[in-house]
């Protein structure tokens, strides 16, 4: 298993009428791939934002191998 880094990130438009790229949420994940990774963290996105589609609350979703030091 390999650990990866999972951001729900959202489009949002700041005070001075620009467009921003905020993270909803950043979660850790233990899984075989990036694919299943992604599945597992929407998942449990879900659940800890009580909805029923990840989608909701954010535009797009990020997976990054998490870089641990040697």
């Amino acid at each position: 298993m390999s650990r990866f880094v999972v951001r729900f990130m959202k489009d949002v438009l700041g005070e001075n009428g620009r467009e921003a790229e905020v993270c909803q949420s950043s979660l850790e994940i233990d899984a075989e791939n990036e694919g299943h990774a992604k599945e597992l963290a929407k998942k449990k996105f879900c659940e800890t934002e009580a909805l029923r589609d990840w989608s909701l609350h954010a535009d797009r979703i990020h997976v990054k191998a998490a870089d641990f030091p040697s």
